[in-house]
């Protein structure tokens, strides 16, 4: 999350430079599935390139997260609607004494 969070520094900081459009256009496009050029994020200067690749690199990881916390929250709430059945633990084997 540490591109991230330098986007948010950066957007927060010094919202009217152009770098920080086009890295805000980026998150909004990356958010709501929708397209940016890639010819706009050309214009960067390298440092604020490779946050946009970051940037990029974490949001697909982020989103990998996402849809595990989903399947999780989805498999808990099947656990206690009794969909799913749960762990059944093996049984325990008896002992018994030899008398000598």
């Amino acid at each position: 999350m540490l591109a991230i969070k330098k986007a948010r520094k950066l957007i927060e900081t010094s919202p009217n430079d152009p770098s920080s459009q086009i890295i805000a256009a980026l998150v909004l496009a990356l958010e709501s599935e929708t397209s940016i050029s890639v010819a706009q994020l050309y214009q960067l200067d390298n440092k604020r390139f490779e946050l946009a690749l970051e940037i990029l690199d974490e949001w697909r990881l982020d989103r990998h997260y996402a849809s595990k916390l989903r399947l999780i929250d989805t498999s808990s709430l099947a656990r206690e609607l009794g969909l799913g059945a749960p762990p059944v633990a093996a049984p325990k084997a008896e002992v018994t004494k030899v008398a000598n």
